[in-house]
C-alpha cells in the first residue's frame, strides 16, 4: 500500500484510491504507487473487477507542475517514459477497469481516466486536457486514447484549446459513459463493477484483450487476434461449465469457476 495510492478489495471489486490532498496532482511518487495498484489488481485472483477513485472531492486534478517546472529536457527524457508507463499499466489491467469521477480529471487526471475501460461522471464533473495552455502536450496518451475514443478532429480541439469538457457534453461525445448525481458516483462505479464479478474471467480477459489490441492493429490482425483468443478459451473449465448451462438450464444461469 502506498502513501498516496492504495488497492481496497471488497466483493470482488478492486477500488484504486487515490488520496493526495487536495487535488490528487500526480506526483512522480503517485505515478510510481499508481504502477504499483495496477499490477496488484492484475495480480491477485480476488479481484474480478477495477474502480479507479479519487474521492468525493476531486478524481485527479493533473501532474504536480511544481515538480515538473523545473525539470530540463534531459530530465524529461528519462521521466516521460515512467510517466506514460505508469498511466498504462491501467489500462493493461485486465479486468474491466471504471473509472469514478467527481470533481476535476485534467492533465494527466484526464489521461488516467482514458486509461480505463469505462467512464462514471459527476454531473458537475469536468475533464479536459490543458497542457497545451503550459506550453507542452499531453504526454501520457492523452493525444493517443482521446483521439481514439472521440476521434480526431474532436480530440484536436479539445487538446488545441486545453478548454474544460463538461459532463453532458462528455457524454455526448463519448468521453463518458454515464453521467449520474455527484454524490452517486462511486456507488454507481461500483454497481457496475459489480456486474462482473460472477463472469467467466478468461472470457472477459480475452474480449479485453482482443478489443484493446485490435485497435492497434489493421482489420486482418485484429481478426486473426480475435479467432486466436477465441479458440483459446475451449481449454477453459468455464467455457465448458457456460456451454453445459446453456443446454441444460438456457442462458444466464451459469456458475463460473473463474479458471
Amino acid at each position: 500500500m502506498g502513501e498516496f495510492v492504495r488497492l481496497e478489495v471488497e466483493d470482488g471489486i478492486g477500488t484504486i484510491r487515490l488520496d493526495r490532498p487536495k487535488m490528487n496532482a500526480l506526483s512522480r511518487q503517485v505515478q510510481e504507487e499508481i504502477r504499483a495498484a495496477a499490477h496488484e489488481a492484475t495480480g491477485r485472483a480476488d479481484v474480478k473487477a477495477v474502480v479507479v477513485y479519487g474521492g468525493e472531492r476531486v478524481f485527479a486534478a493533473g501532474a504536480d507542475i511544481k515538480e515538473m517546472t523545473t525539470m530540463s529536457y534531459t530530465d524529461m527524457v528519462e521521466r516521460s517514459g515512467p510517466l506514460q508507463s505508469s498511466i498504462t499499466a491501467v489500462a493493461r489491467i485486465p479486468k474491466p477497469v471504471i473509472a469514478a469521477i467527481t470533481g476535476y480529471a485534467l492533465g494527466g487526471g484526464c489521461e488516467l481516466a482514458l486509461a480505463c475501460d469505462f467512464r462514471v461522471v459527476a454531473d458537475d464533473a469536468r475533464l479536459g486536457q490543458p497542457e497545451i495552455l503550459l506550453g507542452v502536450i499531453p504526454g501520457a496518451g492523452g493525444t493517443q486514447r482521446l483521439s481514439r475514443l472521440v476521434g480526431p478532429a474532436r480530440a484536436k480541439e479539445i487538446v488545441f484549446s486545453g478548454r474544460f469538457v463538461g459532463a453532458a457534453e462528455a457524454l455526448a461525445i463519448g468521453l463518458a459513459d454515464r453521467v449520474v448525481p455527484a454524490g452517486e458516483v462511486y456507488e454507481s462505479a461500483r454497481a457496475w463493477a459489480a456486474t462482473y464479478v460472477g463472469a467467466a474471467t478468461c472470457a472477459v480477459r480475452a474480449a479485453k484483450e482482443a478489443i484493446d489490441r485490435g485497435l492497434e492493429v489493421d482489420l486482418d490482425t485484429g481478426l486473426e487476434i480475435e479467432r486466436m483468443a477465441f479458440a483459446a478459451l475451449f481449454a477453459t473449465r468455464d467455457r465448458e461449465i457456460g456451454m453445459t448451462s446453456f443446454v441444460e438450464q438456457g442462458p444466464g444461469k451459469a456458475k463460473f469457476e473463474g479458471r
